[in-house]
């Protein structure tokens, strides 16, 4: 999972060519982005690294560094902090200096600077960024096996048997409270004094040794002691939801089934399914996931989407039909065509674009990281001014006025502020992920809430793509019979037209014999015998060619052009038999998904390379206007005439003759497949083709926004209330760890919340 990328230099790593390797660790244990901020500190002094890119929701840590730097020595580094290393990734070689912008889910550095996880020299990681006690275990563990669990338990109960002790031994009390404060608070002051060393002196580590040891002097020993524990169990609840927030992606993987039947040599064999090879052939049994992204070579099933696509119905496939990993099959036997490798499939990608996507700030994020630069020091001074000005000016009590200070420190830290933030950001873009609504960032997710505009393209877009049949006109015959007889001279056709005719006549249940002499007329359509009766299937223009049509057939025919339908006319024995028109027709959900898009204040209109006709036909049943015969810079300059009105604009399309417009677009969004193509080209993705996901896509955006506004108050709101009561005297130090971790915790799970929003309009 290591890139072959040239990684840019950092301010102290030097030239490019100098930093010719990159290597990528798995950690455990990171909670907030004040976790990045300590290893990115401590990892960045190390001689010969430049870019160190941390990412707290994928758990990984990427650097970029010389030749010279031993990988070990950086991981060792890491693990003094207090977390673990649960993996070191290849060291990657850099050749010749040039940029490969693959980036992979470890990516050190993003397509915009602006973007860039690394903070630069301007946006320094701010030196009182909340630091935690870290897990050395698994992420998996459940939280009273973990190092942080235990130790919490052992200074509850320490505190528990300093209170019995106290109260039958009066005179022990204050030892006993050190004692059980020392039990807590040991690892934290040693885990303090590391993080000075790396290079960030007021950690909230620090913070509460400072604190603890000076409640002590002035006697207060046994709110000290209850401080400590207070902080670890707030560091515990936070460890656990921020596990969750990480495991509600990384779970995705766990769809996949871990082996799958190959078919090889005649037989059929299980074999773990990371082996399965592009080409291969598998069997999905009723019941079973499937193992793999393919095509369906043959059976028939309704297929269960739901844990990957969130579709409440399950979807009836059989030969042709794509089916992606981690799906369901339902009652019948599926031979499948394996399409993608287990690292390429469906799932695989969805983790790693997202993980990807929360590497990258946006800007809301970087203007928090930034003020919490200038937050934190001012609290401190505060803590300061309270803790010696009254005394020296007023001669008010030392003792009284050194403890309010105490509590300022407590409240000082921006953790709550710093992960209000990414918390929010990192849920929204999880919970578009498990519903196939792929956003490349913060950026893109915070843009998609002020889109006032959406351009669609027509094809593929707000239509499926391929033509259905629409009308079936009998002449002289009944309506099966003139469809049999179509569809037996389209047997073994894969034209669009014939695959549109031969569906409706399987939907239709009607019994089809291939026609004899079946053969094509070039640009005019195809001939043969059904029972001994000559047929020909053509267009308009080449039937009248053979027999000239009626007027009134004419008209019939205009007015469904007119639709925007295509008309193909049957012969039987040179006499009409029927007329067969055939349309592009718009997706199930497109009209509900452009009411939604209207209902959240987003207007409407169709971009199209197709005939003005048609396009009119079909915007006219979605009730939006439309621009047709357009070329796809025409596409552009729509975009661009739009933004310049003053719309935000989001432009929908395939993601590749739409390519001009997906660019100049506010944001770009494709629909389909979920194709290489498409997913490097947008913005943003709609793997399932949805129309209505775009208006979920707005939703999720603006919820995720409100969701940060409410996190912002509420870590701020606290702190301001505590602030307030401690300098009055109403609050003392247990309040004030609780206005730190409490509110940490508290914007932590309003987040959260964002998990079970994806699917809402």
């Amino acid at each position: 999972m290591s890139e072959a990328t040239n990684p840019p230099s950092g301010p102290e790593g030097g030239s490019e060519a100098l930093l010719a390797r990159r290597t990528r660790y798995r950690v455990s244990g990171m909670d907030c982005a004040s976790c990045a901020a300590k290893i990115d500190n401590a990892l960045r002094r190390a001689p010969g690294v430049g870019r160190v890119n941390v990412s707290v929701p994928a758990g990984t840590v990427t650097v970029d560094h010389a030749d010279t730097v031993i990988p070990a020595a950086l991981s060792k580094r890491i693990t003094t902090l207090g977390y673990k290393v649960m993996e070191q990734e290849p060291t990657t070689s850099h050749e010749n200096g040039h940029h490969d912008h693959g980036h992979g889910p470890g990516c050190g550095h993003d397509h915009d600077h602006d973007h860039d996880h690394r903070h630069d020299s301007d946006e320094e990681p701010a030196a009182g960024l909340h630091g935690h006690l870290h897990d050395h275990g698994p992420s998996d563990v459940s939280w009273w096996k973990s190092t942080r669990g235990l130790l919490t338990i052992a200074c509850g109960a320490a505190l528990v048997a300093a209170y019995l002790v106290g109260r039958a031994v009066p005179q022990t009390g204050h030892w006993t409270f050190i004692l059980a404060m020392a039990v807590g608070l040991a690892p934290i002051a040693r885990r303090a004094l590391v993080a000075a060393r790396f290079g960030t002196p007021f950690s909230i580590e620090m913070l509460m040794t400072i604190a603890a040891v000076g409640a002590v002097i002035i006697g207060a020993t046994e709110e000290a002691a209850m401080v400590v524990f207070l902080f670890l169990v707030g560091e515990l609840l936070e460890g656990v939801a921020a596990g969750r927030a990480r495991a509600s992606i990384q779970g995705l993987t766990k769809l996949v089934p871990k082996t799958a039947l190959l078919e090889r040599d005649g037989r059929t064999e299980e074999v773990p399914a990371e082996i399965l090879a592009v080409g291969s052939i598998i069997l999905v049994r009723p019941g079973d996931r499937v193992p793999a992204d393919g095509e369906i070579v043959s059976g028939e099933s309704a297929v269960d989407e739901a844990p990957v696509t969130g579709e409440s119905v399950p979807k009836r496939k059989g030969a042709g039909d794509r089916v992606f990993a981690g799906t369901i099959n339902g009652s019948g036997a599926l031979r499948v065509h394996v399409t993608a490798a287990a690292q390429d499939n469906t799932i695989a990608r969805i983790v790693r674009l997202v993980e990807e996507a929360q590497e990258s700030k946006a800007p809301t994020e970087r203007f928090i990281d930034r003020f919490s630069r200038y937050y934190t020091p001012a609290v401190l001074v505060v803590g300061a001014l309270v803790a010696i000005v009254p005394p020296l000016t007023v001669g008010a009590s030392w003792s009284e006025w050194v403890y309010k200070g105490l509590a300022i420190l407590l409240i000082g830290c921006p953790c709550a502020l710093v992960i209000s933030t990414p918390a929010a950001i990192a849920a929204g873009l999880s919970a578009g992920a498990r519903r196939g609504l792929l956003m490349k960032g913060g950026v893109v997710l915070e843009n998609l809430g002020k889109v006032t505009m959406a351009a669609f393209d027509k094809t593929g877009t707000l239509t499926e793509g391929k033509p259905k049949v629409t009308d079936v006109i009998p002449v002289g015959r009944s309506e099966p019979e003139v469809l049999s007889l179509a569809a037996a001279l389209e047997m073994g056709s894969s034209h669009p037209l014939a695959t549109a005719i031969l569906a409706k006549a399987a939907e239709a249940g009607l019994a089809v014999t291939p026609a004899a002499n079946a053969g094509a007329v070039g640009g005019k359509g195809v001939t043969g015998s059904v029972g001994g009766v000559s047929l020909f299937l053509g267009s308009a223009k080449a039937v009248d060619e053979r027999v000239p049509l009626t007027s009134e057939q004419t008209a019939r025919i205009i007015a469904l052009n007119d639709e925007g339908k295509t008309v193909s006319v049957l012969l039987a024995a040179d006499q009409v038999a029927g007329m067969i028109a055939m349309r592009d027709e718009p997706r199930p959900d497109a009209k509900a998904g452009l009411d939604a898009l209207r209902s959240a204040g987003v207007k409407a209109l169709m971009v199209t390379g197709d005939n003005r006709r048609t396009a009119q036909a079909i915007a006219g049943s979605l009730g939006i206007e439309p621009r047709a015969e357009l070329l796809p810079q025409d596409k552009q300059a729509i975009v661009r005439e739009l933004q310049a009105q003053g719309f935000v604009v989001a432009k929908i399309g395939d993601g590749i003759n739409d390519a001009p417009g997906l660019a100049a677009a506010d944001v770009g969004i494709t629909m389909g497949g979920g194709t290489d193509v498409a997913l490097e080209t947008a913005d943003a993705a709609v793997l399932h083709g949805r129309v209505l996901d775009v208006a979920r896509m707005v939703r999720l955006s603006r919820d995720s926004m409100a969701n940060i506004r409410q996190n912002i108050t509420i870590a701020l709101g606290l702190k301001a209330v505590f602030l307030v009561t401690t300098i009055l005297g109403i609050t003392g130090l247990w309040p004030a760890i609780l206005a730190d971790t409490g509110a940490t915790v508290l914007v932590t799970a309003n987040a959260m919340r964002l998990l079970g929003a994806g699917g809402r309009v």
